[in-house]
């Protein structure tokens, strides 16, 4: 029997208890405290394939079990919080675009299972899963900072549901950021930036992190669009998953960081 590695997997089942919890909390219309539950698994998705690195703990058996807790945490808990806070009153089409989030989370877990062997580092091929919860997550959050009442009947949910599906399918490269040369005097700047966004996540967390992942998004589509028309060579169109983990080799664990 393969070893089953034991902190690795009680990381992921962390994981998959939030997404679990998410789908509790919406079902009550506990709807912060569902948005929230996808935040921790999100945390608890970046941890566990870097825990098993460190412990050289990496498994198949890992693989598998990340890729189902991913599923439930940034799949269907996310499009079950949409659904209940924002779709239901579309009858028929607020449960199809619902779904669609679903159906594509599932089949973008699903290519990057196949594919992740032949696919470059520095990329990701399409949006991973973990993101688009996560703009999701944080959209429900920043409304209710922001104090938006009529934001779950605002037409904006729909599109950008929409949206999230058809890019998490895609080809398009987002940067994954795993080919980065850490001991490079050249990353300094990213060691500010990411300093900056840490006090910001303490002083705003609900704020700062739906600004950060739509920034994260619109600065990858506008690069790849400027790429296209000076016609350069976007390394990575071709990409990578990381580690958010969507978990046998060191490779396949890290994927959607």
């Amino acid at each position: 029997m393969k070893k089953i590695y034991l902190v690795p997997n009680l990381v992921t089942t962390a994981n998959m208890f939030s997404g679990f919890y998410s789908i509790i909390s919406s079902s009550h219309h506990e709807f912060s405290t569902a948005a929230w539950a996808i935040v921790a698994a999100g945390v608890f998705d970046m941890l566990d394939g870097r825990i098993a690195r460190l412990a050289k703990a990496t498994s198949q058996f890992g693989v598998e079990y990340d890729s189902l807790s991913d599923l439930l945490s940034f799949g269907v808990a996310p499009a079950f919080l949409l659904y209940q806070w924002s779709l239901e009153p579309y009858d028929r089409l607020g449960w199809i675009v619902a779904f669609l989030y679903l159906v594509c989370g599932a089949l973008r877990l699903a290519r990057f299972n196949v594919t992740t062997a032949v696919q470059p580092k520095g990329f990701f091929q399409g949006l991973p899963i973990p993101m688009a919860a996560g703009v999701v997550a944080t959209f429900v959050l920043f409304s209710d900072k922001i104090q938006w009442q009529d934001a779950a009947k605002s037409p904006v949910v729909v599109p950008m549901t929409v949206g999230l599906a058809g890019l998490m399918v895609s080809t398009l490269p987002f940067p994954s950021f795993k080919e980065l040369n850490w001991r490079s005097r050249a990353t300094f700047g990213y060691m500010m930036l990411g300093l900056l966004l840490m006090v910001l996540v303490v002083i705003n967390p609900e704020m700062t992190l739906f600004i950060s992942l739509s920034a994260f998004i619109c600065l990858s589509l506008l690069r790849y669009v400027f790429g296209l028309i000076f016609r350069r060579d976007l390394v990575g169109t071709a990409p990578a998953e990381s580690g958010v983990n969507e978990g046998s080799s060191a490779t396949a664990y890290e994927k959607r960081t």
